[in-house]
């Protein structure tokens, strides 16, 4: 899978809504609820860090439920590549980007969300035909007004921003022209799934779909 292929791919995942939430999963009795209650609330696709050791696992539960778009986030070596692959992952979110990850995700025909924080960065990976690209740590590298400012000699490259943003950012960046969406973990608080409150988690997916792009 080519760079432009994978960055088509990306696109339309990030078009699905607004916000695409990101899951650190510690039980993986949450995976399958916790999936089905942001998709009823209009989520469909998915980001599953491989910070836990259930990660995983996770994937393969939540790639079953109707509707959903499940990917892999925290991608740092072509093994994790391989095994998000084998779980089911539909898509990839790598907080920077290496050779390494790259070559695995175009051998895995996986779609690539490859991170970016500088000028620099978005310019190699637009280099290799990458149109699509996360902006992260967002809100620690100024937030909606980096995203803004980088899109004035960049208007090719569209982003996802993720790090720290909330409901109320959300617009901010939303508003941007070149902004196809955010990532947030704020539509599944930990305490929520723990408390196995996933009405209140699909209320919070609902409000998030809403926001305007």
């Amino acid at each position: 899978m080519t760079p432009t292929d994978q960055s088509q791919r990306t696109a339309a995942i990030c078009r699905l809504a607004p916000v695409v939430p990101v899951l650190v999963i510690d039980d993986l009795a949450h995976a399958r609820p916790l999936a089905e209650a942001l998709v009823a609330g209009g989520l469909p696709a998915l980001e599953v860090t491989l910070r836990t050791p259930c990660a995983l696992e996770a994937i393969a539960e939540m790639a079953a439920v109707p509707g959903g778009v499940v990917g892999a986030g925290t991608l740092l070596t072509p093994d994790d590549v391989a095994r998000a692959r084998a779980a089911g992952a539909q898509f990839g979110v790598a907080p920077g980007a290496t050779d390494r990850i790259l070559a695995a995700c175009a051998a895995e025909g996986l779609p690539l969300l490859p991170g970016a924080a500088t000028a620099s960065e978005v310019m190699y990976l637009l280099e290799l035909g990458y149109t699509v690209q996360k902006f992260f740590p967002a809100e620690a590298i100024g937030g909606a007004a980096a995203v803004k400012s980088i899109g004035a000699p960049l208007p090719q490259v569209s982003f996802c921003p993720t790090g720290g943003i909330s409901l109320t950012r959300a617009p901010d960046y939303l508003k941007l022209s070149n902004v196809l969406c955010v990532g947030g973990s704020w539509v599944a608080p930990k305490a929520m799934m723990e408390a196995g409150d996933w009405a209140g988690i699909t209320a919070l997916a609902r409000e998030a779909s809403q926001l305007a792009r």
